[in-house]
């Protein structure tokens, strides 16, 4: 097995031949210094050339200009879009499932923008074609792609949260995680959900699957979610807490509950 890339620890120690290979699209980012450093114009440039269609490039560089603030992840969702309203306009949506699978990971993000701001799919549709991404080898693919469907998560929060239900139960320790981490009451960067906010509760048929879960990549996200829960509705975190624990003796269980009890013990 090829052992996995170590990763620049900070920009002055990224090498120009690593840059040049992650702009290029060959290879893809080994932390998040490498995932910030890619210029992705270029790498866009790159993929369009490569696969003919540089005729894509020059209306998303536009959409990427009018932007107020350029940063990855405002280039990233650009650029998502941009795909998307362009393949759209050539019904060309045989080229984004060509990339779908490529190597670099940023080119993976954008598809994922292709997925969740569709408004020709349903919620359903949406989830469905999103999976392959919540359980993506990066962490930055998987961000993402909670990210881009978090919108249609919000408008059809009964729905979801049906949907996301079943996925606690996935043998894959990601989709597990994105079904807690995608419905967050307060998240990072990004829309609150203040239903979720003012009734937690409405959330249990994902949190209660999951409340001693063998990942700690899942236990850090459950427990994330009750944190969140508990600066708006503090007695619902504490006695689903002290209800796990009377269930519950595993070390996964009191991890979350010490995890998701942060903010009230300070």
């Amino acid at each position: 097995m090829e052992q996995k890339r170590k990763g620049a620890r900070s920009l002055n120690d990224l090498s120009q031949e690593i840059l040049d290979q992650l702009n290029n699209g060959t290879i893809e980012s080994a932390n998040l210094t490498e995932w910030l450093a890619v210029d992705q114009t270029l790498l866009l440039q790159h993929l369009l050339q490569n696969n003919n269609r540089i005729h894509y490039l020059e209306p998303i560089l536009l959409e990427i200009a009018k932007l107020k603030k350029q940063t990855t992840n405002t280039q990233n969702e650009t650029i998502g879009i941009g795909l998307l309203n362009e393949t759209s306009k050539k019904k060309d949506s045989q080229f984004l499932m060509d990339i779908s699978s490529h190597t670099s990971d940023s080119v993976r993000c954008w598809i994922t923008y292709t997925i969740g701001r569709n408004p020709e799919l349903s919620l359903s549709e949406k989830l469905q074609r999103i999976q392959a991404f919540a359980a993506d080898s990066h962490f930055g693919v998987r961000e993402i792609s909670w990210m881009t469907v978090r919108p249609s998560i919000i408008e059809n929060l009964t729905e979801s949260l049906q949907i996301l239900a079943k996925w606690t139960s996935s043998e894959h320790e990601n989709i597990r995680r994105f079904a807690s981490e995608a419905t967050r009451p307060r998240g990072v960067w990004c829309e609150h959900i203040e239903i979720l906010k003012q009734n937690p509760e409405l959330a249990l048929s994902i949190l209660e699957p999951l409340k001693s879960d063998s990942s700690k990549y899942v236990c850090d996200s459950v427990g994330n979610w009750l944190n969140d829960a508990s600066k708006t509705q503090p007695q619902f975190v504490i006695d689903l807490c002290r209800k796990w624990e009377n269930e519950s003796t595993t070390k996964s269980t009191a991890y979350i509950v010490k995890k998701a009890m942060r903010t009230l013990n300070k």
